[in-house]
């Protein structure tokens, strides 16, 4: 699939810096060697064994339309002048409700702290927030995963809940923390 053809998958979504657009398969390489260090994919589910994974997980999403209720679409987040893909942002439309959607995000070590994570977030909720008018955007985070917890309070989003033991993962239970923001919230801030 083409660059071009992506975008009728979904939109683009600029920042100051960055270009929010679908994934494309063209991305596998990249996103394979910052999704599999051990450090990025610790407290994430999708943990690619192989570039093949990757590729796979791409085709899977080629089908998939932004906002289509129960599934998650796949944004690349790339600089805006180079085109390099610096990581990528999980959005996740429930089946059972249109106004409320779940975040995720990734971002490659080499990109990390430097604001560029929380400017591709920010970007992504003022879209779901503002032109699609959403009530409610949440974020499900590891207690242990500090950095991310930091950039959703950077963002605005505030601490929900935390459930014990709620979560298996990677042989283990882990503990689960949902951090949210409401539309007003959002437009009060």
């Amino acid at each position: 699939m083409k660059a071009e053809d992506s975008l009728a998958r979904g939109p683009e979504i600029l920042t100051s810096r960055l270009r929010l657009t679908p994934l494309i398969a063209g991305d596998a390489q990249a996103m394979y060697e910052y999704r599999s260090d051990p450090e990025v994919c610790r407290y994430q589910s999708f943990d690619p064994g192989s570039l093949d994974d990757v590729k796979q997980f791409i085709g899977g999403l080629e089908s998939t339309a932004f906002e289509t209720p129960g599934s998650w679409f796949q944004f690349a987040i790339r600089h805006q002048e180079s085109g390099l893909l610096i990581g990528d942002l999980g959005v996740h439309f429930p089946a059972d409700d249109r106004y409320q959607v779940e975040i995720g995000f990734t971002v490659a070590p080499r990109y990390q702290r430097q604001g560029l994570g929380t400017e591709a977030v920010v970007g992504l909720i003022g879209h779901l927030l503002g032109p699609l008018q959403k009530h409610r955007v949440f974020a499900s985070v590891d207690p242990r995963n500090e950095a991310s917890i930091a950039l959703l309070e950077r963002v605005g989003m505030r601490k929900e809940a935390h459930f014990r033991e709620s979560l298996w993962s990677k042989g283990a239970w882990v503990d689960d923390m949902v951090f949210g923001i409401l539309e007003s919230e959002w437009m009060r801030a």
